[in-house]
């Protein structure tokens, strides 16, 4: 794994960290291809039920490095997208921790979580158009599914930066936190979240996700089909059994 991401996986969680304060974090391809390591890692483990994301040095990221598109080289990943995760999170959940600026592709990268733990000091943004480009990452298609349609319109046509204490009460942003703990917070809803049956939890992700594109005909259909695997697991019976016994559940992934 590159110095310029850095991993640590314990009680469930994978923490990923984009590492180039130097830069506030702007995301160039070694960056982008650490990333997206570190994320099929997090689906790939059966000990890992949840990732957070998050930035060294008190930014989240400041978006693509301007400075490695100038040279001709891309910011994301072909067919994976910005920071390689935009077009393709991770099928477990993902939370943002965000400090300081989350800017452009920043903002995006915090889309694509699904969830985000804010310091109260942070700003998020989608400014290109303010140089004359556009947020290509998914911006646009996610901005106004999490907050009012005119409300996302008005931040994605003048590229003004939303504070989070705003974000959040737009429902943008799940948690507040004081300055310099916002992984702090994030850790806390991952480890809550780690504590849960990882089947049903990845299950239930995938549900919320998917069924905003069912149609009726076929939503209980597909409901349905996702959770039969999740009641005949051992781990829905593992559940049952430490319920009964009033005992913490061992889950085993199966």
């Amino acid at each position: 794994m590159s110095d310029l991401v850095l991993t640590s996986f314990a009680d469930g969680v994978a923490v990923v960290t984009i590492n180039r304060p130097e830069a506030r974090n702007a995301v160039n391809r070694a960056v982008a291809d650490a990333v997206a390591a570190a994320i099929d890692e997090l689906d790939a483990r059966d000990d890992l039920a949840v990732g957070v994301i998050t930035g060294a040095g008190g930014t989240f990221c400041a978006g693509a490095d301007l400075k490695a598109l100038a040279a001709g080289e891309r910011s994301g990943i072909p067919g994976r997208g910005f920071c390689g995760i935009t077009e393709t999170p991770p099928a477990k959940p993902l939370i943002a921790a965000v400090e300081g600026y989350a800017l452009g592709g920043g903002t995006e990268l915090a889309l694509a979580c699904d969830m985000v733990v804010a310091a109260r000091t942070a700003k998020f943004g989608l400014p290109e158009t303010r140089r004359g480009l556009i947020a290509a990452g998914g911006g646009l298609v996610r901005l106004p599914r999490k907050i009012p349609y005119n409300i996302a319109m008005q931040y994605s046509l003048t590229g003004a930066f939303l504070d989070a204490e705003r974000a959040h009460g737009l429902g943008l942003v799940n948690e507040l936190t004081a300055q310099g703990v916002a992984l702090t917070g994030a850790l806390a809803l991952a480890k809550e979240i780690a504590a849960n049956g990882p089947l049903a939890v990845r299950a239930s992700k995938q549900i919320v996700v998917e069924s905003a594109d069912w149609t009726a005909d076929e939503t209980w259909e597909r409901n349905t089909a996702a959770c039969a695997p999740v009641f005949a697991s051992a781990d829905a019976k593992e559940g049952a059994r430490a319920f009964a016994e009033k005992r913490a559940p061992v889950w085993g992934s199966r």
